[in-house]
């Protein structure tokens, strides 16, 4: 029976479930597969300084062991076959891993990060390193352009960012370069990235992936995550990603196993939420989608309680802390003075000025961050999950310097203020989903949970994604 012919514009945006269907049925051969993502990726990439280093040529070499386990039945799992693009801060034995900066263009690791072994066990196959913020944004920066590839551009309208550090990642997901792609957060770079780009980004608990193999910026807030299409596609990466690691001393021994049949109904769930974020702090013009989003969430049928962040100044403490830790990593680097071939002139000043924290800071930052902690175990003692907007704001132009001042918000504050940071300084899972389109560009809804209840965000997540379809649209291909 001669093969049924997929759809070149639906293959590129197909979730992994559908591709996973495609190969097992033989409707398309793994070598296919490589070779219409490694197009686009090597293609399109450029367009969107989403490409650090090609290696489909090196994925094209197994395509045909992979193939030969469909003829023969011997199906590994859902990822099998499935070409995928990582973050440039992830190592990959033999290739490049310049962490997005020139003073690493040339440097080569004998070893892959542990996430990509586990993915090659499972026979998926990275066909690209993407693009990131140089040194995933260590010391702070100024502009999309503080990356060795240059800007990263959104795909749904390149005069905007794609958002960082994990700025590639999402803009090939996006544009329908790679099924999914890995990235990192320490502080919002894959949330962010993946609301700019109107895919979804999950970052697990700390700890629940291990960062052996990756570049280090925080020690103690350093995580790997996933953006892809959908909820459920980011649960089947991360089912395979997740687990125990004696070479991450952060590591928290567990693993994650996807089980939607056990799911709690929506409707037992106690959602926290407050009407404010939602209402007055967006931006003005994203004030209507966002309020068509929260009539969305709330149609989930979930008990919505009006809810407040615990009184904490999470970004100096945050900041204090990735600052610290950075110093410890970088100091040799910063000290040699190879920190001033970095292409944003704040970052240089930013990890110049990181040398001057003291042990008192670091530890004064530590001490609030476990009252945090604390006071985050008590908030989820009376809500199983945290609903906010993931960004205020549309992605700043690619082209200028991003502005110096913050809009100005309400005084009166809810979740939204401070959640990003909060939720990475307790080491909390968090998922975001597209939920509308402001001029053209994607906004998003983030879904926070306490340690280690990924399921419970994600079974949000898709329920969400069940009931509306803005993860289906995608953005104009160059």
């Amino acid at each position: 029976m001669p093969k049924k012919k997929l759809d070149p514009s639906t293959l590129a945006f197909a979730a992994i479930p559908e591709l996973n269907a495609a190969l097992k049925n033989r409707e398309i051969s793994c070598k296919e597969l490589v070779k219409f993502y490694g197009k686009r990726i090597e293609t399109l990439g450029p367009h969107y300084n989403a490409l650090a280093c090609s290696l489909v040529k090196h994925a094209h070499r197994l395509t045909k062991d992979i193939d030969a386990e469909f003829k023969d039945q011997r199906w590994r799992g859902p990822l099998q076959g499935i070409p995928y693009g990582a973050k440039d801060l992830l190592s990959v034995a033999k290739f490049p891993t310049t962490w997005g900066a020139k003073p690493y263009a040339s440097q080569v690791f004998e070893e892959s990060a542990t996430v990509i072994r586990r993915l090659d066990g499972e026979r998926a196959l990275v066909i690209a390193k993407l693009s990131m913020i140089e040194l995933a944004g260590g010391g702070g920066y100024s502009s999309a352009a503080a990356s060795l590839q240059g800007p990263g551009l959104n795909p749904w309208n390149t005069q905007y960012w794609s958002g960082g550090s994990s700025s590639g990642s999402g803009a090939a997901v996006a544009a329908g370069l790679v099924p999914f792609a890995l990235g990192s957060e320490t502080s919002g770079s894959i949330l962010t990235p993946a609301c700019f780009c109107g895919v979804t980004g999950l970052r697990p608990t700390y700890g629940l992936v291990s960062r052996h193999g990756a570049m280090a910026l925080s020690w103690t807030l350093d995580k790997i995550g996933v953006l892809a299409h959908t909820a459920e596609d980011c649960a089947l990466v991360l089912h395979r990603i997740a687990g125990g690691d004696d070479a991450d001393p952060g590591s928290a021994r567990k693993s994650f196993y996807y089980t939607p049949e056990y799911y709690r109904p929506t409707k037992d769930l106690n959602v926290g939420y407050a009407e404010i974020d939602w209402a007055e702090w967006p931006d003005e013009p994203l004030r209507p989608a966002f309020a068509s989003a929260l009539a969305a969430v709330k149609s989930l049928g979930a008990r919505m309680l009006e809810s407040r962040l615990p009184d904490f100044p999470y970004g100096p403490v945050i900041g204090a802390i990735i600052d610290s830790e950075a110093a410890s990593v970088f100091e040799q680097f910063i000290r040699s003075g190879q920190v001033d071939q970095l292409a944003d002139q704040s970052q240089i000043d930013g990890l110049k000025a990181s040398l001057t924290y003291s042990a008192i800071d670091y530890l004064k930052a530590m001490r609030v961050r476990a009252q945090i902690q604390a006071a985050f175990r008590q908030l989820f003692a009376t809500v199983d999950l945290l609903v906010a907007p993931t960004r205020l704001s549309l992605p700043d132009r690619a082209d200028i310097p991003f502005p110096e001042s913050e809009p100005k918000r309400p005084d009166q504050k809810g979740v939204v203020a401070g959640l990003v940071q909060a939720s990475n300084l307790c080491g909390l899972p968090a998922i975001t989903v597209p939920c509308g389109f402001v001029n053209g560009l994607p906004i998003g809804l983030q879904i926070v949970g306490p340690p280690f209840q990924e399921n419970r965000v994600i079974a949000f997540a898709k329920a969400f994604q069940s009931n509306t379809s803005f993860h289906r649209q995608h953005p104009p291909v160059a």
